[in-house]
């Protein structure tokens, strides 16, 4: 089987969720496999994205493209709904002044049909996602 990135829309993804809009930085930019694009938020934190794959997928790393994101959680769901998640992984990222943050996870064998990310906190009132790769294989339901 090949590897697939399940983060991109032309694999099928969406943004089904996102507690900021701003129409010149919509949550579909973080779907469109390009870096130099980019979704905003608009202040104050929490802020969260849930990202459908619409099958059950199995994700062995997954990578996340911002910028000036402090605290990071991120949640699966393995629902046909974007209910019931289960915490992944929490993490502080650093942060280099004039850089894109990438950050990877190594995430052994989680399934997931949604996964939700929550911005906790960040290093201004504004923080944008660029870009998410999530590496794996599709999983027969």
């Amino acid at each position: 089987m090949r590897s697939t990135d399940f983060c991109l829309s032309s694999e099928g993804a969406d943004v089904i969720l996102a507690t900021s809009s701003d129409e010149n930085f919509p949550p579909e930019n973080i779907t469109d496999g390009r870096s130099d694009t980019f979704w905003t938020t608009t202040g104050m934190f929490p802020q969260e994205f849930i990202i459908c794959f619409h099958r059950c997928v199995s994700i062995s790393k997954l990578t996340v493209q911002c910028y000036l994101v402090r605290m990071l959680r991120i949640e699966k769901s393995m629902s046909k709904d974007p209910v019931d998640f289960e915490h992944c992984i929490e993490k502080e990222l650093q942060y280099k002044e004039g850089e894109l943050q990438t950050e990877e996870f190594s995430l052994p064998e989680l399934q997931a049909t949604h996964l939700r990310f929550i911005i906790l906190s960040g290093y201004d009132a504004f923080v944008s996602i660029h870009r998410l790769i999530a590496d794996g294989i599709a999983q027969e339901i």
